[in-house]
């Protein structure tokens, strides 16, 4: 299999100055997807983007893994209410 989009979670640990544990931790929550290719363990580079703000919401406001859980799920939610209020509105407007 190829490993051309895969980024390693040695080179992930490294970068972040974060153990292993941490990235194992977070996909027994499922909040990242970890691939296991010929005993080393990737991430798909397009979690990259995930991957970060779980780190800085991990650094700079000290929060655990299970915090992180949380944190990700409420704001998915404000997204979500946000687009259902932008959808209502629009939808208001056509009556006005």
């Amino acid at each position: 299999m190829s490993t051309e989009n895969l980024i390693t979670l040695n080179t992930l640990c490294q970068h972040y100055n974060l153990e292993i544990t941490f990235f194992t931790d977070l996909k027994d929550l499922g909040l990242i997807a970890i691939q296991n290719i010929e005993q080393t363990l990737y991430v798909h580079q397009d979690a990259i983007y995930k991957v970060e703000k779980i780190v800085r919401i991990h650094q700079d406001l000290e929060v655990n893994v299970a915090g992180i859980d949380v944190i990700l799920n409420l704001l998915n939610k404000i997204e979500l209410l946000q687009k259902e209020l932008t959808e209502t509105q629009n939808s208001l407007r056509l009556y006005q």
